[in-house]
Parts: C-alpha cells; structure tokens; sequence
C-alpha cells in the first residue's frame, strides 16, 4: 500500500521550501525522492514484521516485558544496524535524547576499525531508522557505499548536535525531517 506523501506533510506547499530548509529546484527534487525512499522502507519493514517466517501473520503475545514499542535505551546500545542487502553498518553506541522535547534525535553508529581503535562515529536520525524486534537489531536503507560518506566524527571529538547547520547536513544526507521529531 502506498503511503501518502501530502497527509504525511512532506509533499511541498512550494517547490523551494518543503520543512524550513531553503533548497534549489534540483536539491528539493532529490530531498523529496529521499524522504519518499525513507517512508516506503519503512512500510516495507513494519510489514515484514508482523509476518512469521513462513508468510503467515504473527499475532501478538506477551512476553512479560514493555516490548518493542516501549524499551530502555540501554537494551539498544549494542544492536547491530543492517541495510536491506544484510550488510552491517555498525553498531548503537549511544541513543541521543533531545531533553526539550524529550523524543530520541540520533543513535550514534561505531563503523570500522579493531577493538573500538579507528572507528569512526555516525549520528544517524531517528527516523532513518526502522527497530527489528525480533532479530534484535536495526534497518537503515542505505547502501554501505554511500554510509562509508555520511558526516562522520572521531570519538573524542563530538559535534556540537544542537547546531541547526550541522542538523540539518546530516538529516538532508539521511533523507530524513529536522522538524519531525
């Protein structure tokens, strides 16, 4: 089922202009195609999920825990993130909290290196990413080519995260919303 772009509120009201971010005519267009390709993965993974492995529907059961729709953060540091071809990306070191208006921002991503020396850090949105419960782990719908790319920093020097300019370069990069936390 197509998921409708203009009662999301990420169609655009003008061509420039879509979520407060002034943009070229050519930028826009690949915006709107990111943020389109974003939607339509997670559909596709929230579908996936409520089927069983041999295609039948998965009912609900009570496992005795708050399950996947309420969970500490601490339970996702460590979950690995894959993308739709089941290649790792890396893995959740921290969950980044935005404390005003209390919704998670960014999980901070560790890729490469050996035994935590050399890795390089990536604060991917939120909404780029898509919680496999079952598996334990998360979806991101990127190629590795192009997360190898993504604004990345060292571990011992973070980004100012509140900085719009900053925030805004790594939502465009993931396709994803600023405003739509």
């Amino acid at each position: 089922m197509p998921v409708d772009l203009s009662a999301l509120g990420v169609l655009p009201n003008s061509a420039a202009q879509t979520d407060g971010v002034n943009r070229s005519s050519s930028q826009q267009s690949l915006w709107l195609r990111q943020k389109q390709a974003v939607l339509r993965f997670k559909e596709k993974v929230m579908n996936q999920m409520q089927l069983n492995t041999d295609g039948s529907n998965r009912t609900s059961s009570n496992t005795g825990g708050p399950g996947p729709y309420l969970m500490g953060a601490n339970t996702l540091t460590g979950d690995a993130v894959l993308n739709p071809q089941g290649e790792v990306l890396g893995d959740i070191k921290e969950i980044m909290l935005n404390v005003s208006s209390g919704q998670v921002a960014y999980a901070v991503l560790a890729f490469g290196g050996f035994m935590g020396l050399g890795e390089k850090l990536f604060a991917v949105p939120w909404q780029a990413l898509v919680l496999d419960p079952i598996n334990k782990r998360f979806m991101l719908n990127i190629s590795k080519e192009r997360f190898i790319h993504a604004p990345g920093f060292d571990k011992d020097q973070w980004p100012d995260m509140a900085d719009p300019a900053w925030a805004s370069i790594v939502h465009d990069f993931y396709g994803t919303d600023l405003y739509s936390e």
